[in-house]
């Protein structure tokens, strides 16, 4: 196991101690694995998207807890954050391209698990 404990830093060779809590890969895997993180980025998957529109596509997400997401993801390069100068501030987000690679087999969980489900009755 412990090949799959230490994978190799792109362009460094040096290996990530991904059990560790200090390793920084850790870090982003947590943020992506989030409860709303995965919902961050297969929202943007599609399109970049305004705040408001976020907030209004991830059904159960807090103002707060979108805002913390975000921040987390902007800070680890997976999403990109836009102000615009206006009043008020118009901020959008998309998916940078790591955010893009990472995001990509999310989806396909996602429509893996969605094809399975069986049928929701009709309300």
């Amino acid at each position: 196991m412990t090949e799959g404990a230490q994978l190799t830093q792109a362009g460094t060779g040096a290996p990530y101690e991904v059990f560790h809590t200090d390793c920084p890969a850790r870090d982003v895997v947590d943020h992506v694995t989030s409860r709303w993180g995965v919902w961050v980025l297969i929202a943007l998957r599609s399109d970049d998207l305004r705040f408001y529109e976020l907030r209004e596509s991830i059904k159960g997400i807090s103002e707060k807890m979108l805002a913390q997401t975000l921040r987390a993801l902007v800070q680890d390069g997976l999403v990109w954050r836009k102000v615009e100068p206006t009043t008020p501030p118009q901020v959008t987000y998309g998916l940078t391209e790591f955010g893009q690679d990472v995001g990509e087999p999310l989806t396909d969980l996602f429509d893996r698990i969605t094809k399975r489900l069986p049928p929701r009755p009709a309300r």
